[in-house]
């Protein structure tokens, strides 16, 4: 027997119902001998819910009282998970972020993990209660409740796990683990058993919405062996861990991204240090570039070409308007209606005719590229919106049907 971190999304717990199915789940592994710590994440759609009565008061609160409002959600979560094990008759505690020793940073909506004081969870652990945790929340140095932004009961659950040297850390999701794609998109997607810290990484920052990228960061620093599963059934689900022997796959998942728009800087003077200048004042404003392209120039100008996310488009386009004169450029042409579709799998470092493969399908099934990126282990390429669904299940069934 040894100490299981369990972690529940919203889903899980969205009515009394789930709250109880949870409850049984949790006291089943504390019957088996465990120690059980859980992070929990705010009911269904109750974030969504905060967010709308903040912006019936005041749409530009401070991101500190928005923190102060949106813990509340995950608060109503452990009490009621609690109650739901008292009911059951297991010895129970539910802690907040703060009681919890969740020491964050000063970075309000957005903290980042700085440590976990265990001496509570420990105290309690050791008076063999199951504790319950307030996912997505923590306290800075000045006692104020902060919280982790996008994904942020995912990390505070690998979090614990690595603060108390848990054996596993358990995501329980609304699905059965980790699939080669999505399977809403392609009918011949299947589940994988287990998946390596980079490639789950890489998905996960590539568009797969099943563990957040910061999360799976933090489990391959602290080597905590994840297992994503459902919360709805008891199928085995996949685990996340430094696979040492990688079975031939080549490629492990096919992910598509459509939060993504394509900015082209048409007409930049083709002279030293300008894609310099404007990505160092791009990045200085806080927004992330992807893939990148720049022609080879004639005529002493050049175009360079990269995607930026949706939400950062309309600040972007300002940003570069405004310094038209220090770019030097003729014109701004963009776009929303692109996807990036990627492949990802630790077996293609040694093996060439990847991407060739890739291209393959595409060309097979008419569809255009627009920009490629590659890395050691993931090959993206930016397609119409209209023709990204078409090309997950071209480039799936070309590499996972074998």
């Amino acid at each position: 027997m040894g100490l299981i971190v369990q972690k529940y999304g919203g889903t899980s717990v969205k009515n009394a119902e789930r709250v109880m199915n949870v409850a049984r789940r949790i006291t089943d592994a504390y019957k088996a001998g465990n120690d059980v710590v859980v992070a929990v994440s705010a009911q269904g759609d109750t974030t969504d819910d905060l967010i709308e009565k903040a912006n019936e008061i005041n749409p530009r609160a401070s991101k500190r009282e928005m923190d102060m409002l949106l813990a509340t959600g995950e608060q109503i979560s452990i009490a009621l998970l609690a109650m739901a094990i008292e009911k059951i008759g297991c010895p129970v505690i539910s802690l907040t972020g703060w009681q919890a020793g969740m020491i964050t940073d000063t970075h309000y909506s957005a903290a980042r993990i700085k440590r976990i004081d265990t001496e509570r969870l420990r105290s309690e652990l050791d008076k063999r209660k199951i504790v319950i945790v307030a996912g997505f929340q923590g306290i800075n140095k000045y006692d104020d409740i902060t919280t982790l932004g996008r994904g942020g009961s995912d990390t505070s659950a690998v979090a614990l796990a690595a603060a108390l040297h848990a054996d596993v850390c358990e995501i329980y999701t609304d699905v059965d683990g980790v699939y080669t794609t999505d399977p809403r998109i392609c009918k011949t997607a299947y589940k994988l058993d287990e998946i390596s810290y980079d490639e789950m990484l890489e998905l996960a920052s590539l568009g797969a919405n099943v563990l957040h990228n910061r999360s799976v960061e933090m489990a391959k620093k602290y080597n905590v062996k994840l297992s994503v599963r459902s919360s709805l059934n008891n199928n085995e689900g996949t685990y996340v861990k430094e696979v040492k022997q990688v079975e031939k796959m080549l490629v492990r998942g096919v992910t598509r991204d459509n939060d993504v728009a394509r900015i082209s800087l048409c007409g930049v003077a083709d002279t030293p240090g300008k894609a310099f200048s404007v990505f160092r004042m791009i990045a200085k404003n806080g927004i992330s570039v992807d893939l990148i392209i720049q022609s080879i120039g004639n005529n002493n100008k050049k175009d360079i070409s990269f995607t930026v996310t949706e939400g950062d488009l309309d600040k972007t386009l300002a940003l570069l308007e405004e310094n038209k004169e220090v770019i030097d450029y003729n014109e701004i042409k963009w776009t929303k209606d692109v996807s990036k579709v990627s492949i990802v799998g630790a077996g293609m470092v040694n093996n060439p005719g990847v991407a060739a493969t890739m291209f393959e399908a595409l060309y097979d099934a008419r569809i255009n590229i627009n920009m490629i990126a590659t890395s050691e282990i993931k090959i993206s390429v930016l397609v119409d919106r209209k023709d990204a669904e078409r090309a997950v299940v071209a480039i799936h069934d070309k590499f996972l049907l074998d």
